[in-house]
């Protein structure tokens, strides 16, 4: 750092009723103020003892802003740091400092200056009360260079000054030098700038504020992290895991990248793509998001974009498609790993253009829109393999977003299912529905492999089956009471082994009817239908 390139607005926060030179609080005062005061202070004292308070005062002074200037800012050099204290002097609007000199010999401790004061705040307040004077009076500029310069240089170094405009000088200057280097010129001066271990005082109070601000910066990111993680999640959310996923959607929230939420089905991608939009600039726009695998190509080409009328049998009148509707909002595009490459193709051209053209029409419109997707398959491995456009890829997950499944948060699932409970409560009007402990060991030992949403309809599933508002284990989904049994078979099986054998269970304790075992799992009946095939 140096000292010409330090600015006002970069170390003081000009916050309403609290000025703060980083944690340590300033103000601003009235020179015709400082002015009756000094009036006073001669009047009441004399000139010698109020000399000596005023230097005295600037020399605390510049012993406070030379440690600041140490605590906040890694310094180019002794050099700088010295320097920089003349530059404070000006930024705070005591006086226009014009160093005219400078040496320094650090091996030795030898310091000299020669400065310039213009338009000194002392002599402007001297001249207001008392008019001109036969000797200089910057006592307060003269005290802060030397408090300043001092503690810099760890040794006593004093200003004097030589010419003073209250005395009819064209502008007010000063020598500084080490104490050594004055030799006995320097005696006479000594009583106006000692005080009882200033520095010591000014090192104590520079440790404290060391150690407030650091208190003070743990308060505000502890403060920040719980405000992110609350605007994010009306449920309590205790896994380190979630609680970085939702720091992280709350981050992305206030810019228009696009999102790409990855995770299994049902861990709540939705959910989270919504969030981001809530907390988002577009929040007054509107939502709007397609189940991109639930219709075929032509269908979804026309969802997505509109058509115009005649534009294929079916097609009676124009229509806007979805990304038309969700104009000044955002669009979310669910399961968007599942869409053709040609599809994928209109896609990118969307997104690198931001136009859309409807079905039938052959000119274009513009869209100003968020894009947030979401896919449970791995993309990268699709993109390896051309099944997706590496180019669509990039483009879709600029910001990427992993959700863990349930089974790597389980310190979530019991709040995840008193908030459920209470959902189901306000939905069915039982104001007594509760969670009987019994519930809580089989709830916290199995694996949920449909996330979220398999846990949120077995909650559903107990309170339609319980007796006297109380669900109990018994109501809870077969295929969660068996977890133990099937957590023991597990262990020497892969992940889509047991996958497998649970959805087979599933669809045993269902009659083999797919629509209702999809609902227990939480997943949608298209990817129960492509993990079967795919067994």
């Amino acid at each position: 750092m140096k000292a010409r390139e330090l600015e006002l607005s970069d170390i003081v926060d000009f916050s309403d009723g609290n000025l703060s030179l980083q944690g340590r609080r300033v103000v601003l005062h009235s020179m015709d103020a400082f002015a009756l005061l000094r009036h006073e202070l001669i009047d009441s004292v004399g000139l010698a003892e109020a000399r000596r308070i005023l230097t005295r005062y600037g020399y605390f002074w510049g012993q406070a802003d030379a440690a600041a200037m140490k605590r906040i800012f890694e310094w180019e050099s002794l050099t700088e740091w010295i320097k920089a204290g003349p530059r404070m002097h000006s930024l705070q609007g005591a006086t226009k400092v014009v160093t005219k000199a400078f040496s320094i010999d650090e091996a030795a401790g030898t310091l000299s200056m020669a400065v310039t004061w213009r338009d000194s705040v002392d002599a402007q307040q001297h001249l207001l009360e008392f008019g001109k004077a036969d000797k200089p009076v910057c006592w307060m500029l003269a005290g802060y260079a030397s408090g300043y310069a001092s503690f810099c240089l760890g040794k006593e170094v004093y200003f004097l000054e030589d010419k003073c405009k209250a005395k009819g000088d064209r502008v007010c200057s000063a020598i500084g030098k080490d104490k050594d280097s004055w030799g006995d010129e320097i005696s006479e001066h000594l009583p106006y700038f000692r005080a009882d271990d200033i520095r010591g005082k000014v090192q104590i109070l520079t440790k404290e504020l060391k150690e407030k601000s650091r208190t003070f910066a743990r308060q505000q990111e502890r403060s920040a992290r719980l405000r992110r993680a609350g605007s994010c999640a009306s449920i309590e959310v205790r896994s380190e895991s979630f609680r970085r996923v939702l720091d992280l959607a709350t981050r992305v929230a206030g810019y228009d990248s696009s999102v790409l939420i990855t995770g299994e089905s049902g861990v709540g991608k939705e959910v989270l793509g919504r969030c981001i939009h809530n907390l988002s600039h577009r929040s007054d726009g509107p939502f709007v998001g397609v189940n991109c695998v639930a219709l075929p190509e032509t269908l979804l080409e026309s969802e997505l974009f509109g058509h115009k009328r005649g534009a294929f049998t079916g097609a009676i009148e124009d229509r806007i498609g979805l990304f038309e509707k969700a104009q000044k909002g955002t669009i979310f595009l669910d399961e968007i790993g599942d869409i053709s490459l040609t599809m994928q193709m209109k896609l990118l051209r969307v997104l690198q253009e931001r136009e859309i053209m409807r079905v039938g029409e052959s000119e274009t419109r513009k869209v100003d829109i968020r894009v947030i997707t979401t896919t449970n398959r791995n993309l990268k491995k699709a993109v390896s393999d051309g099944s997706f456009r590496e180019d669509l890829f990039y483009r879709l997950g600029v910001i990427e977003i992993e959700v863990p499944p349930l089974r790597e948060r389980r310190e979530d699932i019991l709040a995840l299912t008193r908030y459920f409970v209470k959902q189901v409560s306000e939905q069915f009007n039982l104001p007594k529905l509760h969670l009987d402990a019994s519930c809580l060991d089989p709830l916290l030992s199995y694996s949920w492999p449909g996330n979220v949403r398999e846990l949120e309809n077995a909650i559903e599933r107990a309170a339609v089956l319980c007796e006297d508002a109380c669900i109990r284990s018994k109501d809870l989904p077969p295929s969660v009471l068996n977890a133990t049994e099937l957590n023991n078979w597990c262990q020497d099986q892969t992940l889509e082994e047991v996958e497998q054998h649970h959805i087979q269970a599933v669809l045993k304790a269902t009659s083999n009817n797919r629509t209702k075992a999809a609902q227990i799992l939480g997943i949608s009946p298209t990817t129960l239908w492509r993990k079967l095939k795919n067994d």
